[in-house]
């Protein structure tokens, strides 16, 4: 397993990850078919990130094959560039298996090489794996997001939660 930084060529087999991951995963932001994106957009949305020095987004890949990503998305202005926002898709097949922890690694790494302090992410209180992974990385819960989601006709609740890196 490789984890890299995203690249250009990747757009394609990027964006079908990212379709596949949410086809198949019932926590994620967006459902099934919900998100029609081009590869074009998906083309310039990797360059614009490539762009900006506090956002990235990780790939994982085994044997050439997109497995797993992880999006850090940097605040956009001076008061909150030091933070990162991130998002984790990892196709089933490869869930369990250390993929979320290497990214979260790779990802740390990233982020003291560009002064990158707080990483916060959110997640459905009813994600148990999720949930635990996090707090396996040393994120904890800042608080909860009350009926912010409608999953399955049914309101959930999110965790917000963070991680400093230093203080």
């Amino acid at each position: 397993m490789i984890i890299r930084e995203i690249e250009t060529k990747d757009a394609e087999n990027f964006r079908l990850l990212i379709q596949q991951v949410e086809s198949q995963s019932e926590f994620m932001m967006m459902e099934s078919g919900e998100r029609q994106t081009t590869s074009e957009q998906q083309l310039r949305q990797i360059e614009s990130l490539k762009k900006q020095a506090n956002s990235t987004v990780l790939v994982a890949e085994d044997e050439d094959q997109l497995t797993g990503y992880m999006f850090a998305i940097g605040g956009s202005v001076r008061r909150n560039s030091h933070a990162a926002y991130l998002v984790i898709g990892i196709l089933p097949e490869y869930r369990g298996q250390g993929v979320g922890t290497q990214l979260f690694q790779q990802l740390e790494k990233w982020a003291a090489a560009h002064g990158i302090a707080r990483l916060e992410l959110t997640v459905v209180t009813e994600n148990e794996a999720g949930l635990a992974l996090y707090k396996k990385q040393g994120f904890e819960v800042e608080g909860t997001k009350r009926q912010s989601l409608k999953i399955n006709g049914s309101l959930v609740d999110e965790y917000y939660m963070s991680k400093l890196l230093y203080t």
